[in-house]
């Protein structure tokens, strides 16, 4: 199978949508990507990343009759046996913003000293009529005890990297690194772009 030279990114959050933008540039410059449709919201109801990643990708691509790619990423802290896992975007309930996020993460982790974790991004590739695409990119790192660093989104600033946080790199330098840029290479990986 290959990659669609059309592609519906199946997401409303502009931040991914930025990240997966700046991402396929560099692995598969020719895929045309749409975003910002104006889709139904789809809930993410499944209870795994690969569950809630088909969801999205499926409604989207039902919605548009075109390819569609979505993810959905967790985060993995060895500390908490593996939450908040698919659970990620809403840890601090289902109003909770990015930070309120991130402060629920650090009081869990308060006093504990192994800070382990690794963000796992589950991306799902949904063309009608084809075989679904399954694919995942893992990036280990371990959770701080307070924020660092102004750049990214969500977990950046307390997901530290070989001494530093995703919010203390370069947009350029952390989609090199990210669980999503490695999904994306990924899924171009075990695709030939096609007409």
């Amino acid at each position: 199978m290959g990659l669609p030279r059309r592609l519906v990114v199946a997401t409303k959050n502009p931040d991914k949508v930025r990240e997966v933008r700046a991402v396929m540039a560099s692995v598969a410059p020719e895929v045309e990507l749409i975003a910002g449709g104006d889709w139904p919201d789809v809930a993410e109801t499944g209870v795994t990343l690969q569950e809630n990643a088909l969801i999205k990708a499926r409604a989207v691509a039902a919605a548009t009759a075109l390819p569609a790619v979505a993810d959905d990423t967790g985060l993995e802290v060895d500390a908490l046996g593996g939450a908040p896992g698919a659970h990620t975007a809403r840890y601090a309930g289902p109003d909770g913003d990015y930070a309120a996020n991130r402060r629920a993460l650090l009081e869990a982790l308060r006093g504990t000293a192994d800070r382990r974790a690794r963000f796992r991004t589950v991306v799902a590739l949904v063309v009608p009529g084809e075989p679904e695409v399954l694919v995942e990119g893992v990036l280990e790192g371990r959770i701080t005890t307070s924020e660092r660093g102004s750049g990214g989104f969500g977990y950046d600033p307390i997901f530290e990297v070989e001494g530093r946080t995703l919010a203390e790199m370069g947009e350029e330098e952390k989609n090199r690194i990210s669980h999503r840029a490695r999904a994306l290479r990924a899924l171009a990986a075990r695709a030939v772009p096609r007409g």
